[in-house]
Formats: C-alpha cells, structure tokens, sequence
C-alpha cells in the first residue's frame, strides 16, 4: 500500500491499472497546496516541475506524521505543460484557457510529469518527457472546446484523454505521462520500494 498525495482522478485511475492499492492523502484546508506551484521568475520548466514535485512529497510526508498514519511510501506527481521557455500552468479563467489554446495551435510543445515517492529515509524522482503537436484551431474551435470546460484544472488548458484528442496530430514519449502519471517510470520507482510487477 502507498499513499497517494493527489486530488487527480486520472493519477488514481493509472494507479489502480499498476493493480497498486493506495490511500489518499490529501491537503488538509490548512495547506497552501496552490502556493506551493507558484512559478518563480526565469525558472526553466524541467527546474520547476522537479521543484514542486519535490515541495509536494515533503508536505505529504509532514501530513502523514502530523496525521499519525502508518508508515508507507508517498507518491506525488505534478504536470507541466511547456512552449519553449514558457509554463503553461492551469488556466485562471475561460480567457486564460483560450489564450493558452490559442498559443499551442498548430504547435509542438513538451509535457512533463515529475513523479516523486518516498518515506522520511529514502525518496527518488523521475521525470518523463512528451512531445505533443497540436493541429491548427479555429478560434471556433477553441471557444467550443474552453465552453466545454474541460480545459479548466488542466496544465497547458487540455486533456489529453478528453474532446482535446480531436486536435492532437502526433504524440511522442508517455501517453500516461501526459496524462498525468507516467506508468513506465512510476513502475520503476515502485520497484526501488520492493513492489514487483
């Protein structure tokens, strides 16, 4: 058994195709878990997804003590989406969403997903890295797709397993990853906690 540190139902779902049986340990309303993903000024998408993957899994570890929790492994993951330099974090609004879709039409941007697990003695992290190209959007298209609302709480204003499908030519790297929880390369880090599959 791990604890999952993620209100994300797709995480849940990957996890549960692993066959992995988890707990959520979620943030309590004390916690800024929004702050925590704030981007800090000129930091690289590599460097920032590693970083709040990274803040995340310490907040979790400090939840299940102060929660008094049997020991188990916490997992965290966070996404981001990139264009170039630039994060396309979880848009604020509809006009945020439209903008972020706006800037991905017709264009190849990365996806990284940072898996962080680990108890008070050991944690390990892994990033897996995506090429997504997007189709060319009319601005009809992007309004329908935002009136959906299934781009609000989404990285770069998408789902990559939602109605976005529609627009996405090619993908390269993890499907899952892009979901948001790579199942490669969190297998692999099960596997440093003595999980077999």
């Amino acid at each position: 058994m791990i604890y999952l540190a993620s209100q994300s139902p797709r995480r849940r779902q990957l996890l549960e195709q692993l066959g992995v049986g988890y707990e959520l340990l979620l943030p309590g309303d004390d916690e800024d878990a929004e702050g925590m993903e704030a981007v800090l000024p000129g930091e690289a998408p590599l460097a920032y997804v590693k970083r709040v993957t990274h803040l995340k899994l310490q907040a979790a570890l400090k939840r299940r003590k102060a929660r008094g929790l049997k020991a188990a492994p916490v997992l965290c993951s966070d996404t981001t989406v990139a264009l170039g330099r630039q994060i396309l974090g979880k848009p604020a609004d509809a006009k945020d969403a439209t903008r972020m879709l706006s800037a991905l039409s017709g264009q190849t941007h990365r996806v990284l997903t940072a898996v962080s697990l680990g108890t008070d003695k050991k944690q390990v992290q892994i990033v897996s890295i995506s090429k997504v190209r997007f189709a060319n959007m009319t601005p009809a298209q992007i309004k329908a797709y935002v009136a959906s609302g299934e781009p609000m709480g989404k990285a770069g204003a998408y789902a990559v397993q939602g109605r976005a499908a529609a627009f996405i030519e090619h993908i390269s790297g993890s499907y899952s990853g892009i979901m948001g929880l790579p199942v490669f390369e969190t297998a692999q880090l099960l596997r440093e906690f003595a999980y077999k599959f």
